[in-house]
């Protein structure tokens, strides 16, 4: 076992640059859904299944804003009975995994008081933990995302069904 403890060393230590050598947009769709999920099952949520409508969608919106460089949400369409909720991020292109896109929405949990909507931010700002409550909106069992690159920035676009961050209901 001591003869084998030096390959294991020499492998450990090369490691971080294997794994930077794997492009960052490979399993894209699974690694979303599964970086969503790892957050639900820690709360004893559902797991979100993916849906490509919702992909195509987020696609659709994801080209726009790295088109023209803007970054705002979509607006609901007011003949729609059930809208998407929708998450956007945005960050150098090629610097962030898509661990880190989603981890950075579920970093807002640490502002997250159980609550009604809006009134679920320890800070009093709801904006401070919308996306993470999007995340975990219990109602949600679908989502689709995807990734555009436009200028030097990255924006992915996540979709959502139900929407969530509904005023006066619960995320979980």
């Amino acid at each position: 076992m001591a003869a084998g403890f030096p390959r294991l060393f020499a492998l450990l230590a090369v490691a971080p640059l294997l794994l930077g050598s794997i492009d960052r947009t490979v399993n894209l769709e699974q690694r979303l859904l599964a970086a969503h999920n790892r957050e639900r099952a820690a709360l004893d949520l559902p797991a979100l299944e993916w849906d490509r409508k919702l992909s195509a969608d987020a696609a659709a919106w994801a080209r726009a804003l790295s088109s023209t460089g803007t970054f705002e949400h979509s607006r609901d369409d007011p003949d729609d009975p059930d809208p998407q909720g929708e998450n956007l991020w945005a960050g150098t292109a090629g610097a962030y995994s898509p661990e880190d896109m989603v981890g950075l929405w579920v970093d807002e949990k640490h502002n997250y008081r159980p609550g009604r909507i809006p009134n679920v931010s320890l800070t009093g700002d709801f904006e401070d933990v919308g996306h993470y409550t999007q995340v975990i909106w219990r109602a949600t069992r679908k989502v689709g995302c995807a990734l555009a690159t436009g200028g030097r920035e990255d924006v992915l676009v996540c979709r959502y069904s139900e929407g969530g961050n509904v005023l006066g209901e619960r995320a979980i």
